[in-house]
């Protein structure tokens, strides 16, 4: 009985391994239809053909080719080159440190020297999860694969790339020895803040030649490739050296380096060295950053602000770096001219303003940066684009410079009332003539002197700076409302948390940045129209062929009447108000102060009709600094650069409000007329 039961058992497992391998059969078929009748092997036959055509074309010099940038000020005078270092800095094989070509060997493909182009397993483990995610989310990529993808291709994350690159790597493996390779893609692969090449990589971060750098400097410089933005030593220095270890360890384990030289290596610490003439100022960093961001739209990428989950926002930062750093390489070797709209008068000016006000504080945190800071942008009001920016203090030092103006976040006290509570209010029935009280609100917040002045005008109220009043009117319109206004001025780090009463006060979780602010303030001097904030004019090809050009589209935010009645409240605000005494001489000027709690963050705004500046003063870590509001430091460097750069300008009046919805209907009929 027991010899029949297993028999039967047999005969069953038999027939189920006939019956899958008839199915297994089948999905073969059909696969290979899909793939003939689908077109896919039209396609993969005409990668193929591109891939050879590619790489028989190729010879040594199609590696280290590279053009220099140049970006232009608004008269045409030279502001910086990006320089295509690749040709100054590039190395033969035997001019590169042994210890190099053995760590990236270790880290980015220990196959390398047996493999013909590519890793199978590698792949296969990049297919599956593939498949699992419904897209490319693994390289699997060899040094040859990544160099085919770095000189041939784009970074885009599709199948028919991968397949490509494919192509090409085993072309490349034909054609080229692995020296070659391996010299080739050492002086090709992006090593992050505009250096391409191991020579270039340690000129920028050591000051000195890849030949003197001991095993742990080398170590380091060579975890940066595989993800230029997350092992940025300049912004994730922790991150790289921790790829630094791993480096090590690698090499170790492959008997490359001794267990002497592996512990001696892991401890020794990494001080960056960077040459001052590498060091960016704030006019060039805030360019490159707007001129990437232009590159990354014209190329189809959309920029976000909202999420409805932290995993959706992870997933786009992700894609969003990816993005950036491809553009960011197109910017610093395809020989572009890049025309902006700075002021190089207008700069040194706001520069001198922030320098000359925060003279006095010389305390400087371990790097040797002064721990005060301050930072400012001014726009052109008629234009829309960006003029000056100051990031930051002056000071020599071969660190890096942050630019705070567009990558610090703050929050911004009571500058943002009139953006979040005030003129959405003035759409909604409210004038500047409106009776509103000023009295204890429980659990509410109080006002900066401790004190309520009952009755008063609306006017009155935004002079003075009232919370209460702009905590009453941000509760009327609801905070979802009124975070509408600053979603569609692109703010970008506004969140879920910030829908609460506390952001009329400017109490918002991540802040707002100066070019944020200055260009909100812009567009209530712009009637309630809206322009995205950039100093990117155009940008063309060495021979003078454009790439892209701007044109600054106006997006309407708030009415015209709304925008023209803060307008003039904001001008009785820096007449008789907490900006007091800050107004431009003889010029019609609007304004608003901002101070957060326990003085850590001052902010003064404001506009005339020529120009709109925000500045902000503060600590990078954000402490207390007694006596700091929106009307002492940060409203005098804003008066101090107003009146300077409004010299010999002829005084322009407010529009008046009574008039408005007349002058909009005339504005659109004249606009719809040019369409």
């Amino acid at each position: 009985m027991k010899h029949k039961k297993k028999k039967k058992k047999k005969y069953r497992v038999f027939w189920f391994f006939v019956k899958l391998q008839f199915v297994l059969m089948l999905l073969v078929v059909a696969g290979l239809g899909y793939y003939y009748y689908g077109g896919y092997a039209v396609q993969v036959k005409n990668m193929k053909s591109e891939a050879v055509r590619f790489v028989r074309s190729s010879t040594a010099d199609t590696f280290c080719a590279a053009q220099t940038s140049v970006v232009y000020d608004k008269d045409g005078n030279t502001i910086s080159t990006l320089k295509g270092e690749k040709d100054v800095y590039y190395l033969t094989y035997d001019q590169i440190p042994v210890d190099v070509c053995a760590a990236i060997v270790s880290i980015e493909d220990k196959k390398f020297y047996q493999h013909s182009g590519i890793d199978i397993r590698a792949i296969l483990r990049a297919a599956k999860a593939a498949l699992e995610n419904g897209e490319v989310t693994q390289g699997g990529s060899t040094i040859t694969q990544q160099l085919a993808r770095t000189i041939f291709l784009t970074q885009d994350q599709t199948w028919q790339r991968k397949v490509e690159e494919i192509f090409i790597a085993t072309e490349l493996e034909k054609k080229y020895s692995k020296t070659e390779i391996l010299e080739f893609y050492l002086n090709n692969i992006y090593f992050g803040s505009g250096y391409y090449g191991i020579q270039a990589a340690s000129m920028g971060y050591f000051n000195t030649e890849v030949k003197n750098l001991d095993l742990s400097q080398i170590a380091f410089l060579c975890a940066i490739p595989n993800n230029p933005t997350l092992y940025d030593p300049l912004k994730n220095m922790e991150n790289t050296i921790g790829r630094r270890d791993r480096i090590l360890e690698n090499m170790y384990q492959d008997g490359k380096i001794t267990q002497g030289a592996y512990r001696m290596a892991i401890a020794e610490e990494i001080t960056l060295s960077r040459p001052e003439h590498e060091k960016n100022n704030y006019v060039e960093t805030y360019t490159y950053y707007c001129a990437i961001r232009l590159l990354m739209e014209q190329e189809g990428f959309v920029f976000q602000t909202e999420f409805d989950s932290d995993a959706e926002r992870e997933v786009y930062n992700e894609t969003y770096n990816d993005a950036y750093t491809e553009c960011q390489k197109k910017l610093f070797t395809e020989g572009y001219r890049i025309y902006t709209s700075m002021d190089l008068g207008l700069q040194e000016m706001l520069q001198e303003a922030v320098d000359g006000q925060l003279a006095g504080f010389t305390e400087v945190n371990e790097e040797g940066v002064f721990k005060l800071q301050g930072a400012g942008v001014c726009i052109d009001n008629e234009t829309g684009y960006v003029r000056a920016i100051v990031g930051g203090r002056s000071q020599d030092f071969d660190g890096y410079t942050l630019n705070r103006a567009y990558q610090s976040y703050r929050q911004p006290g009571s500058s943002i009332k009139p953006l979040i509570a005030y003129t959405p209010a003035l759409e909604r029935n409210y004038t500047p003539d409106t009776i509103v009280t000023d009295a204890y609100i429980e659990e509410g917040p109080s006002n900066a002197d401790g004190s309520y002045s009952g009755e008063m005008t609306l006017r009155s109220a935004l002079s003075r700076s009232k919370n209460t009043i702009a905590w009453k009117l941000l509760e009327e319109l609801t905070p979802q409302v009124g975070l509408s206004y600053l979603k569609a001025m692109n703010f970008s780090k506004i969140t879920k948390d910030d829908e609460r009463l506390t952001s009329s006060l400017g109490g918002l979780t991540n802040g707002a940045s100066p070019v944020e602010m200055t260009a909100a303030y812009a567009a209530l001097q712009n009637d309630g129209n809206y322009r995205i904030p950039t100093c990117i004019v155009k940008i063309t090809d060495a021979d003078g062929n454009e790439v892209l050009s701007t044109v600054q589209e106006e997006k309407k935010v708030y009415k015209t009447t709304a925008a023209r009645m803060v307008t003039d409240m904001l001008a009785t605000a820096i007449t008789e108000g907490t900006g007091a005494g800050l107004g431009v001489s003889g010029m019609p000027s609007a304004g608003k102060t901002g101070t957060t709690n326990d003085n850590k963050d001052g902010w003064f705004a404001g506009y005339t009709r020529y120009y709109t500046t925000s500045i902000w003063v503060g600590y990078d870590m954000p402490a207390e600094l007694p006596g700091l509001s929106g009307s002492t430091h940060p409203g005098a460097i804003w008066h101090t650069f107003m009146e300077r750069c409004h010299q010999g300008l002829a005084p322009l009046e407010f529009l008046p409000y009574v008039e408005a919805d007349l002058y909009q209907k005339i504005r659109e009929d004249a606009l719809g007329t040019q369409e």
